[in-house]
Parts: structure tokens; C-alpha cells; sequence
């Protein structure tokens, strides 16, 4: 009998409701990675290649070897509408894995956005689509299509384990991930937060700028700082 880890498919995922997933709608990844102490945001290298277009979906997981998208072009097709395609490709620099033939797909098929620890080409054709992208780098070298891989298993993206159904919200400053049940939770602190700095920087466009020197001096203190006049 042989063995299907590293080359199978799992076409049915628990996907969170989906005014569970609106509430992070318009929320900073920053607010939402503060309220999780920091610990769930994607590294700086996947970056975003959409400029003015925010993230916001649940995950369809994709793991493939370096410079292969066989498996991609097949989750293009099962990932269903408000789904994030998340393609773990172990940071491949060799080769793009999609381009605009399949971002064209993805917007077609009403996925909220893609997100590659790899390669993707064709950038140019992102300034015209309404299509959040992400990923490692850009290359025009083009991807082979043998496989093997794996749909809907956890993958590694941006050092953080991405599992099918995880709530991404993504903008300029990168992307965060949600586990779903932390997410009722965590979406009222976040808004919380983000309505505090909102109210905070219009007290500042009135010149209103509050003396939190206090603040800061008793966490210097912690430091064993020394003041001298």
C-alpha cells in the first residue's frame, strides 16, 4: 500500500460563518496582531503587490514543492467564493508559481485574494485587478506542473501555520491570521483598540496631545535607566 502524505486533496473545509469574517472588515492588521500579543503576523518578507486593496477571507491551503503549481491550478478550481488561496511553496525563489492567467481565474471565481511564500510574475497585471496578492518575491521564470502536494493541510507561510478555514486579514503593513475561535472574542477587542486610536489622533489634529510622560518614565524605570539632568 502506498502512502498519500505529501500528495493529497481534501475538498471540503470548515469554513467560519461568514458575518463572523465581515467583522474584521476595515480593522488594521496592526490592531489585530497588538490584541494577540503580537505573536500572529506574517513576516515582512510577503509582502503586498496590490496597491489600495485590503485582505479579507478564510484559507484554502495549497502545499507544493519548490517551483511547482500543479496543485495550485487545482485549488484555484475547489476554493469557493471569499476563500484565500494560501500556497506554501517553502519559500522557492527559482520560479513564479501564478501569474495573470490565474490571478484572472481567481477574480473570476470570486476568491478574496491570494497569498504565495514563493514567487508570482505578471505584477503589472495586478494594478488593473481587484485582486489582494501577496508573496516572497517576483520572478518571470516560469513553474513546472508535476506535483506532488497537498490541499487543505496546515502549511508554514510568512513563519506562521496557516490552517484551512483561518481568517486572514491583510493590508499594506502585511497580513495576520485568526484562528476562528478567537475571533468573536478578538474582533470586539481589536475594533475597541482601533476606535481608542482613532479618537486619540483627532484629539491631535486639534493640537490636543496628552502628557503620557508618566507612562513612559515608569517603563524606563523597569529598565534600570538612568536620568541625569
Amino acid at each position: 500500500m502506498s502512502l498519500s502524505i505529501g500528495n493529497r486533496i481534501y475538498k471540503t473545509i470548515h469554513r467560519p460563518p461568514r458575518e463572523l469574517v465581515e467583522k474584521f472588515r476595515h480593522l488594521p492588521s496592526s490592531n489585530i496582531g497588538d490584541m494577540m500579543n503580537r505573536l500572529f503576523n506574517m513576516q515582512a518578507d510577503i509582502k503586498p503587490y496590490t496597491k489600495d486593496v485590503s485582505l479579507l477571507g478564510t484559507a484554502f491551503t495549497v502545499k507544493a514543492p519548490e517551483g511547482d503549481n500543479l496543485f495550485f491550478h487545482m485549488a484555484i478550481c475547489l476554493a469557493e467564493p471569499g476563500d484565500v488561496l494560501v500556497v506554501d511553496a517553502g519559500g522557492g525563489m527559482e520560479r513564479s508559481l501564478c501569474g495573470e492567467m490565474m490571478f484572472n481565474e481567481a477574480v473570476g471565481r470570486g476568491l478574496a485574494g491570494i497569498v504565495v511564500n514563493g514567487c508570482i510574475r505578471d505584477v503589472d497585471s495586478l494594478h488593473t485587478l481587484h485582486l489582494p496578492v501577496y508573496a516572497k518575491g517576483v520572478t518571470p521564470q516560469g513553474p513546472w506542473k508535476n506535483g506532488p502536494g497537498e490541499i487543505n493541510t496546515p502549511v508554514c507561510c510568512g513563519g506562521q501555520v496557516i490552517c484551512p478555514g483561518d481568517i486572514l486579514v491583510g493590508d499594506a503593513d502585511g497580513i495576520v491570521v485568526v484562528h476562528p475561535g478567537d475571533a468573536a472574542e478578538l474582533a470586539e477587542a481589536a475594533r475597541k483598540k482601533f476606535d481608542g486610536e482613532q479618537r486619540r489622533l483627532e484629539e491631535n489634529h486639534r493640537g490636543v496631545y496628552p502628557d503620557v510622560s508618566s507612562k513612559w518614565a515608569s517603563q524606563i524605570e523597569k529598565c534600570g535607566a538612568v536620568l541625569f539632568d
